[in-house]
């Protein structure tokens, strides 16, 4: 199907997990689901296609729980939508719990106008940019020790050099620092967001002291990297990425940690799985992920569901 007509319609919905075997999107964005879904709506009315729905947070979450995702970890990474996750924790309590930090590109905004991208143009500025880092952290500081029940971990934080370029490295590595700090400060899990900078990602977690749970979400590191997360008893979190041709690296480092390290996600509305890739994710299609991390395991799709259910809730306390 070309790009012009490429499917924005939903993904049908998978076979529910056995009730024995239900499990928890540990990173997710289902706030900005809704928008993103919109904006897909959108697009296919102008093409003619057929009406694609547009679902709201409780619906959402309820199509999740019909196939057996029974919580998610809803993901804060800008300073307007950390309170958006703690609100949406407090709002369903017991099925969402939330994870705040200031998104690696976000940290190099804050207070750094006109930090250059890879082509020489400033990145992408907003009005809560004027905000500095320091005041942007205390805030997540703020709501994690305010909302103790809901916030749940340190998240999503690392480096990630693929848009903001060599200038910002520093500043990236610098904020993360910050996080990590925070994170052992408040005795909470980390969710490290990793892109186009595993190099730095672990000097920077050797160098400091990885928090005692620290979990690489969305992992895309290849089975070295794994093997240095397995020494260090790191977790390995399992997006849609898993299902991707090509992809072997991320399959054979799930094998190489073990099922008592690895989690399942969605990071929705991104990074849906295959064969669905390129609509809007949402936290429903986790079953599909499931068995795409089965199948690189060898192993039936139950046992790698209550595997990640286990792991979840003992690292995040949920």
């Amino acid at each position: 199907m070309s790009k012009h007509h490429r499917d924005r319609s939903w993904a049908p919905a998978p076979e529910p997990l056995p009730e024995d075997a239900r499990t928890i999107d540990n990173h997710t964005h289902v706030a900005s689901v809704v928008p993103f879904a919109r904006a897909m709506a959108h697009e296919a009315a102008e093409k003619g296609q057929p009406e694609v729905p547009v679902y709201d947070v409780d619906e959402l979450l309820e199509q999740a729980r019909a196939v057996g995702i029974e919580g998610i970890i809803d993901c804060g990474c800008e300073l307007p939508h950390l309170m958006t996750a703690v609100q949406m924790a407090l709002d369903h309590p017991g099925n969402v719990h939330a994870a705040l930090a200031i998104h690696p590109n976000e940290a190099v905004r804050h207070g750094h106008r006109g930090v250059p991208g890879p082509d020489g143009l400033p990145l992408t500025y907003k009005p809560w940019h004027d905000t500095s880092f320091d005041d942007a952290i205390a805030e997540v500081h703020r709501l994690a020790t305010t909302y103790p029940n809901e916030v749940v971990a340190i998240g999503e934080t690392g480096m990630d050099l693929f848009r903001t370029g060599e200038g910002a490295k520093e500043l990236q590595r610098e904020a993360f620092r910050a996080h990590i700090a925070l994170a052992k400060e408040l005795n909470l899990p980390m969710q490290i967001h990793d892109r186009d900078s595993h190099r730095e990602v672990i000097e920077t977690l050797l160098a400091d002291g990885a928090p005692e749970r620290t979990v690489f979400h969305s992992y895309s590191g290849d089975r070295d990297m794994a093997q240095i997360a397995h020494e260090h008893g790191w977790y390995l979190s399992f997006s849609g990425t898993v299902s991707y041709k090509g992809n072997d690296g991320i399959r054979e480092s799930a094998r190489e940690v073990g099922l008592s390290h690895i989690m399942v996600e969605t990071d929705a509305p991104y990074l849906t799985p295959m064969p669905y890739r390129g609509r809007t994710n949402a936290p429903y299609m986790i079953p599909y992920t499931l068995r795409a991390l089965a199948d690189a395991l060898d192993l039936p799709l139950a046992q790698v569901a209550q595997a990640t259910r286990r792991t979840t809730r003992a690292v995040y306390g949920v």
